[in-house]
């Protein structure tokens, strides 16, 4: 009777607790098509403290401050799947968009709970009438799984939640109702066992709500030891090191006793790799924070990286990309531009000499109650902006001729030291402002067939160019992310690459495009950047620019069909000031009056 009671009594022991490392390794299966090594889900060896941190009681916050490339979104995914296969609760995870919520659930959660025996009945199906499960909101036996755009941030209104999974939080604008982000810590309160965890490759370095959360946590580095010294350190980018000119055969030179070790060696160091919390005395809140330099994937060698490095190192944009999506750094840059330096950069070039790696034009308009000035901006393949010339067409936004002279414009034609003539492959035209919104929509919308686009200004994190959506005339805009246009100019001003000046410009012209500053101004309690005006200098010249290179985003070009046209059978066609001056009328160009002739 006493084995056989001991036997019964072994029954009801539950099984032991296993750490979420352990767990997910024994029960999550990656299915074919999300992951390149299908299967069992085998964790990174800088994952496995990550996990198991999520899953320690005594830890009520995680923050991983992260690059690409290192599997976050998977090790979430074992996280959901954990709490829901063993300790049931409410789960919320907040991600920046709508797209982004449904792209998470068909192509992450589904998918794996699918391929894994210990999750393919988990999530239930219709139980209730008026309780049904959404593509965004599912329930399982004692919780539920609830995916939140932070765009619509009323929808945390309805919702509590003992686990907030917050992913790429630097991309979760602040907006109407305030941080999305602390609106949905706010839905936690409630829980005194609560988990919040929040991931993101950070952005802006000023605003970064996870450089903000990691500062504030317990700050862990992974370091791995040097074959040649034993020392641990955290992998660098400046102790990534190669032979002039021969990426290929970067390395990793130690900072302690300056061996170069060779990628072949990078795995062992990794898988004896630990991590470090460099403020040990803060207590719940573990911050981890890694880069790509670590990542054992085949596109992420320190060959790969370095060339990706070179590639992109002269344009701000491509820099700034490394440097958060690889280097997991938030990217910082002087708030203003010098003007007396732009000027002193200005070369001997024009409309009526335009430099043979000119192969796009583009032109931005900004509408004035009394004149429209544009900007005629040329694009070389390697995306250098070449400002040809800016005009001022002055006339009331209401009169007829006035738009007559800007179309004459927009139909120009320039030669090109090729032989052919070079037009205007896209124009953007502001109707921001109420007054101009009818005349700028009724001059755009019968030319939207040549690419001229009436847009409307969008601030936050918006894309470059886009049409609105809908089919009245209204909706026949283009929005256009003047924030995130805005910081690629001053990047590239900044940096003296990638923005190069006509001498027909006038000193007024250099003037207006060093009239704003980056700031960091508080909204609804949050840091967040803005362009202010640094004193009453007008911003006509700026605001072209913007449009220039937002037009430029609605161009689909092949640079060798292209040149192989320039190169071809020259189309003549009369210059602007020729058909001008046939037709009696006149452009009123403030800076560059001669640059429309041929």
């Amino acid at each position: 009777m006493n084995a056989v009671g001991q036997r019964v009594r072994a029954k009801f022991v539950p099984p032991p607790r296993l750490r979420l490392s352990e767990w997910i390794e024994g029960n999550v299966h990656l299915p074919e098509g999300l992951s390149a090594t299908p299967g069992p889900m085998r964790l990174w060896p800088w994952q496995r403290e990550i996990a198991d941190a999520i899953s320690d009681p005594l830890i009520e916050r995680v923050t991983l401050l992260k690059a690409s490339r290192i599997g976050f979104t998977a090790l979430t995914v074992g996280a959901i799947g954990a709490y829901v296969a063993n300790e049931p609760a409410s789960i919320l995870v907040l991600l920046p968009t709508e797209s982004d919520c449904r792209d998470f659930i068909v192509s992450d959660v589904e998918p794996t709970f699918a391929s894994s025996s210990a999750l393919r009945r988990a999530l239930a199906a219709d139980r209730e009438e008026g309780m049904r499960d959404t593509l965004t909101s599912r329930r399982f036996a004692g919780g539920s799984l609830k995916v939140v755009a932070a765009r619509a941030p009323r929808n945390l209104r309805r919702h509590t939640a003992r686990i907030l999974i917050v992913d790429e939080a630097d991309a979760c604008e602040i907006g109407a109702e305030g941080d999305p982000i602390r609106l949905a810590e706010r839905r936690t309160l409630t829980f005194a066992n609560r988990k919040i965890v929040i991931g993101s490759t950070p952005i802006f370095e000023e605003v970064s709500p996870v450089l903000k959360s990691y500062k504030a946590s317990d700050g862990r580095v992974f370091e791995v030891p040097c074959p040649s010294c034993g020392a641990f350190t955290e992998i660098m980018w400046k102790d990534i090191v190669w032979p002039e000119g021969d990426p290929g055969n970067a390395a990793f030179q130690c900072p302690h006793c300056k061996a170069l070790v060779d990628e072949r060696m990078k795995a062992s160091m990794v898988a004896a790799g630990q991590w470090r919390a460099t403020r040990p005395e803060v207590q719940g809140h573990a911050g981890f924070r890694l880069n790509s330099l670590v990542s054992l994937l085949a596109n992420a060698s320190w060959a790969k990286l370095a060339q990706e490095f070179l590639a992109g190192k002269d344009d701000p944009a491509e820099l700034q990309v490394f440097s958060n999506t690889i280097l997991a750094q938030g990217w910082s840059s002087p708030t203003m531009v010098n003007e007396s330096e732009l000027m002193a950069r200005a070369e001997p070039f024009d409309l009526n000499n335009i430099p043979a790696e000119v192969l796009v034009l583009t032109v931005g308009c900004d509408v004035q109650d009394d004149r429209i000035e544009t900007s005629v901006v040329g694009w070389a393949r390697d995306s250098t902006a070449l400002v040809l010339g800016h005009f001022v067409i002055w006339g009331s936004f209401q009169d007829t001729s006035t738009w007559q002279e800007v179309d004459e414009l927009l139909r120009t034609r320039w030669r090109h030291p090729f032989g052919g003539m070079l037009k205007v492959d896209a124009a953007c035209v502001d109707a921001s402002d109420g007054d101009h919104f009818e005349s700028v929509l009724g001059f755009c919308v019968p030319r939207m067939n040549r690419r001229i686009f009436a847009i409307k200004n969008m601030y936050g994190a918006r894309p470059a160019f886009q049409m609105a959506k809908g089919k009245s005339i209204a909706n026949k805009l283009a929005i256009v992310g003047v924030d995130g246009l805005k910081n690629i100019i001053f990047d590239r001003l900044q940096r003296g690459r990638g923005i190069r000046f006509s001498r027909s410009l006038e000193p007024i012209y250099y003037e207006q495009l060093a009239s704003e500053r980056r700031v960091i101004r508080y909204s609804r309690g949050q840091p967040v950047r803005r362009f202010e005006r640094t004193g009453r200098t007008r911003n006509e010249a700026l605001d072209c620019c913007v449009y220039a290179f937002a037009a430029r985003q609605a161009v689909s070009i092949t640079f060798d069909r292209r040149e192989s046209e320039l190169k071809g059978r020259p189309i003549e066609v009369r210059s602007l000031a020729s058909q001008l001056a046939h037709s009696g009328m006149g452009v009123g160009s403030q800076w560059a009056p001669d640059s429309l002739r041929r």
